[in-house]
């Protein structure tokens, strides 16, 4: 199986990932790739500034389209400081409870029109 490494300074052109716009980059490349079952490793080098907005867009929208499991497999982090770390598991926690709301929700406002 091959794997994938994404330097996301040198992906977004900038060493600051602030914006859902350079978030929607990373996230195309990673649907792409988990579609087919790559492993991606997002390298962080020298990003110096991270946002929620920014790793909403580029990870936290995965939890759409992937379950946990498969993000855990294919998705490797690697060089991000301690602090957005934490911030990533927010996004994530925050995601994956979203998207299984959302998905709850579709489903009663589907059997409602049955």
């Amino acid at each position: 199986m091959k794997m994938l490494n994404v330097n996301i300074k040198e992906l977004i052109n900038s060493d600051t990932a602030l914006t859902p716009d350079t978030g929607s980059i990373v996230f195309s490349l990673l649907d792409k790739a988990l579609i087919s079952k790559e492993i991606i490793e997002l390298d962080f080098n020298g990003i110096e500034v991270i946002t929620s907005a920014f790793l909403n867009a580029a990870i936290g929208q995965l939890y759409s389209k992937f379950k946990s499991d498969e993000l855990n497999e294919y998705l490797k982090v690697k060089n991000l400081a301690v602090e957005d770390r934490a911030l990533l598991r927010k996004v994530i926690s925050r995601a994956k409870e979203y998207f299984n709301d959302q998905k709850a929700l579709n489903e009663r406002f589907d059997s409602d029109f049955e």
